[in-house]
């Protein structure tokens, strides 16, 4: 009885040592690890009447398999913190500043259908970014959980489709349920340029709760020496239980007076709300956008409506870039910054602003880059309770990544 014993787990040994010789050899996955490492140190003032110094960290590692049959995982974890926030490592040892900023399975081709599927926690960059962005410059930066599927080609147009949940009632952290939705698709034109299209809808189940859609078109070509883009956007349906009418409108033109030198011209046209009390919204939201380079590196007007007390936003903008020598770039961005609507404003005039940046490329792994504003606050910033005074923010950035 022990000898057949011997001899069944012989004969199970010796079968499961051949299963790699008679099944096909697979490629084992192709793993690549990737890191960044991003310190900035800022200063601003005024803040709560003084000056605010401080620096901030972000820590990213990522890991990214392709595997058999063209399915790719990407995972991505970072942590930011400030330093000195912890106060004490031999105590603090909870991490709590760490966390999964894109984690997503990803099938090249779907079955039957065609196209590609992307499932998880993830980053998502649309057009420009005026709506839809990952917010890179912000250390802790954005991402969503849900499916983008984007459709194989109709004639060169490859809509991406998504429905991302951005709250859960079942969560223990969450009351209600929230979700963003839409299609967004770029089409190459023959003359060269492309057209962006674009639907999303945001919507919630509180009782007065958000329905709304935003609908828009993105044009950027060239014409000659010049290049431009050209974006319009409608919203309506319904935003905290109130009707909404929105829209905006953005246009910019930028070509190079000299070989190393671009000049650029740059309107923006957010519409706001002439009466608050009329049971309709009129101020165009921005939604998920990466708000940064757009209106003001200082980042006074980051949360549109919020940041303009719901009476919209006009930008007028000169910016100048030199390259005075390769990896090296210095720009100068003038702003002036008007509400569309007056309200109880004294004057639609906020701020005139001044952006100084340069940025210079030490390694292809390691970029320095530092730069300074200067915000010259009008009555109706001051009478909108964001600045009593002018303002200076200044900072000085690392950036290592592979």
């Amino acid at each position: 009885m022990i000898q057949r014993s011997r001899t069944a787990r012989a004969w199970a040994l010796a079968t499961l040592l051949a299963v790699p010789a008679i099944l096909p050899a697979q490629e084992p996955p192709k793993v690549t690890l990737g890191g960044q490492l991003r310190p900035r140190l800022e200063t601003r003032t005024p803040v709560r009447g003084s000056r605010d110094t401080f620096t901030s960290l972000r820590v990213r590692g990522s890991l990214e398999a392709h595997l058999e049959g063209g399915v790719r995982v990407f995972v991505q974890l970072q942590d930011v913190r400030l330093f000195g926030e912890e106060g004490n490592t031999l105590t603090d040892y909870r991490a709590d500043a760490l966390d999964l900023h894109q984690g997503w399975v990803e099938l090249a081709e779907v079955p039957g259908i065609g196209g590609t599927a992307r499932i998880g926690r993830q980053e998502m960059v649309f057009g420009e970014q005026r709506l839809v962005g990952a917010v890179d410059w912000a250390q802790q930066g954005r991402s969503f959980d849900g499916l983008r599927y984007t459709t194989p080609s109709l004639g060169g147009f490859k809509p991406d489709l998504f429905v991302m949940r951005l709250q859960e009632a079942t969560a223990s952290t969450q009351e209600d349920d929230a979700t963003f939705f839409g299609a967004y698709g770029r089409l190459g034109l023959e003359e060269g340029g492309t057209v962006d299209l674009y639907a999303l809808a945001t919507t919630d189940s509180r009782e007065e709760g958000t329905n709304e859609a935003t609908l828009g078109a993105l044009w950027t070509g060239g014409a000659g020496p010049v290049d431009f883009r050209l974006e319009g956007s409608l919203q309506t349906g319904e935003r905290h239980g109130e009707d909404v009418s929105a829209f905006m409108v953005g246009g910019r033109a930028g070509t190079k007076v000299r070989e190393t030198v671009t000049l650029t011209l740059w309107y923006d046209f957010l519409s706001g709300d002439e009466d608050p009390d009329d049971g309709e919204i009129g101020v165009f939201s921005t939604l998920f956008a990466t708000n940064h380079p757009f209106y003001g590196l200082a980042d006074y007007f980051t949360d549109i409506p919020l940041h303009t007390g719901g009476l919209g936003l006009q930008d007028a903008a000169v910016k100048v870039a030199w390259a005075p020598a390769p990896g090296t770039t210095l720009s100068a961005d003038l702003h002036s910054f008007r509400t569309t609507q007056e309200g109880d404003l004294s004057t639609r005039s906020l701020a005139d602003e001044l952006d100084l940046t340069l940025t210079h490329r030490l390694t292809s792994a390691l970029t320095v880059t530092g730069g300074y504003s200067f915000v010259d606050a009008r009555d109706g910033m001051k009478e909108l309770g964001r600045l009593e005074e002018n303002a200076h923010w200044a900072y000085l950035m690392l950036n290592a990544a592979f």
